[in-house]
């Protein structure tokens, strides 16, 4: 008799705050969830501190967690996995961010992501900008966009290595050690990047890091891309922020070895890809036609179609997130009910529910109440063969704090789930 294979899915975002605009349920539980709540019905369930009861996780090291690599030891920081995922060169001792470009006013930021209407090719434009003019006393740098406001930065010291012991310039983020820690509460103004060390490598490296965020802001400033997007009412692109700073390539076991299955990971943004990389998982490159009904339906036909090639296969669905940091408690709501509906409804039937083990979990909460990450767990359900139903009837949060799981952290979801494919 064949093994199982696993199916593991991660709704960024998901979990919530009961919230007034939706009778003090959160948007999972006000949304129709049917499939969701069926798999509910026929699995266990629990709840997941993805990193630690006290973390406010950024996605990377959440999806380290849930993939069973404790980011406290093994997590290369964020700006790494960009700088991979976006097919950029870097070695030991140079300095990767993330960036977002942003929208910036006599120090003050007005918006972290230009009111996330920066296409690809203005900040394709921009970036470009950057490359050719801005020079860094000692050092070169690569500045490369990747979706929307998002981008990686790799700076190449001539004058010995840099270090990732420095503070974030984005002020919304806290760094510990080499884990991007999400703040509820921060001021609207850059954060001039500090040395975390007494090094000379830290302070070199912050030197540059503030150096390049001065310098970008004026180049960018007198863009004419920004101009153009001034003259049509929107916001310029005129800032970059800096966070999650990583000075060496990842060296971990990879997943097969760790765990077990042959892994294929879903890939749309270049964090996940860069993830994919450093783990040793398949990249299953992932379609984002603009409509998210069919984005989502495309994806299930995908993972169906991934399973035959692959033991276990990662999907990471970014959508919920994304309203939950503007507010929009209704549209994450309805978000939540579209993913059920195409995502769900179309990869169920096309699985075989005696020889697939589904789990669905989310890498960390998004209150639409804070518009930020929180620390709050966020809720497991597990269905398959081999699995108990445990009387909860409804995926939620509250629902899940029933569930025969209990409260776990995120490193431990994955040895649960591979001793099911045995």
């Amino acid at each position: 008799m064949a093994r199982p294979r696993l199916l593991y899915v991660c709704l960024d975002g998901l979990g919530d705050d009961p919230h007034p605009d939706l009778d003090d349920r959160t948007p999972l539980e006000a949304a129709a969830t049917p499939l969701l709540d069926d798999l509910a019905a026929r699995g266990r369930n629990g709840l997941v501190h993805t990193v630690g009861p006290d973390i406010a996780p950024e996605s990377d090291i959440a999806v380290f967690a849930i993939l069973g690599y404790d980011p406290a030891e093994q997590h290369p920081g964020r700006g790494v996995l960009e700088a991979l995922g976006s097919g950029m060169e870097f070695e030991d001792g140079q300095l990767a961010h993330r960036v977002n470009f942003a929208t910036g006013e006599d120090g003050r930021i007005v918006d972290r992501r230009v009111g996330r209407d920066l296409s690809s090719e203005e900040a394709r434009a921009l970036a470009d900008e950057v490359n050719s003019r801005l020079q860094l006393p000692g050092a070169t740098f690569e500045l490369r966009p990747t979706v929307e406001h998002r981008g990686a930065l790799v700076v190449r010291s001539t004058e010995g290595p840099l270090s990732a012991e420095v503070s974030n310039t984005d002020p919304a983020y806290a760094k510990r050690g080499s884990l991007g820690v999400a703040l509820e509460t921060f001021r609207d103004e850059v954060s001039w990047a500090e040395p975390l060390d007494d090094s000379e490598e830290a302070r070199r490296s912050a030197e540059l890091t503030n150096a390049f965020v001065r310098e970008s802001t004026q180049i960018l400033d007198a863009s004419k891309t920004n101009a153009r997007r001034r003259g049509e009412g929107r916001l310029p692109a005129n800032l970059i922020l800096t966070r999650d700073a990583g000075d060496h390539l990842p060296r971990l076991t990879p997943i097969r070895e760790r765990f077990g299955p042959s892994w294929g990971c879903f890939v749309e943004m270049p964090v996940e890809r860069g993830i994919a990389m450093a783990l040793g998982m398949g990249e299953v490159p992932a379609p984002s036609p603009p409509d998210p009904e069919e984005r989502y339906a495309a994806w299930a036909d995908l993972a169906a179609e991934a399973l035959e090639g692959y033991e276990a296969l990662y999907v990471h669905i970014k959508g919920p997130d994304i309203p939950a940091h503007d507010g929009r408690a209704e549209d994450k709501r309805d978000v939540i009910e579209v993913i059920d509906r195409a995502f769900f409804g179309q990869v169920l039937p096309a699985i075989d529910p005696g020889g697939v083990v589904l789990a669905v979990t989310a890498d960390h909460a998004t209150s639409c109440l804070r518009k930020a990450h929180t620390a709050d767990p966020v809720p497991l359900v597990v269905s398959g063969p081999g699995v108990q139903a445990d009387g909860v009837t409804a995926f939620g949060e509250r629902a899940a704090a029933d569930g025969s799981i209990g409260t776990i952290r995120g490193v431990g979801i994955l040895p649960r789930l591979v001793s099911l494919l045995r």
